[in-house]
């Protein structure tokens, strides 16, 4: 998996690492991929969701040491 960018939202609380997310979002091309890190575990279910509303594939997501790691694919 080539990514495209990194986003760090550890030590933020929701919402936002997905805001940053959407930030970061506009400025890739369809196709690419980000990568975010964060540490609120309320983001898994954050980023599943918003993945799914916004038309973008949500490819992978790691947890370790207490760190989520979101591999998001720009949609259309």
């Amino acid at each position: 998996m080539k990514i495209t960018k990194v986003v760090d939202a550890k030590g933020m609380a929701c919402p936002m690492p997905i805001v940053k997310t959407k930030k970061e979002m506009k400025q890739l091309e369809t196709g690419d991929i980000l990568e975010v890190q964060a540490t609120d575990q309320g983001a898994l279910k954050d980023f599943e969701a918003w993945a799914k509303s916004t038309g973008h594939e949500l490819l992978q997501t790691k947890e370790a040491d207490g760190v989520l790691t979101f591999h998001i694919k720009k949609g259309e």
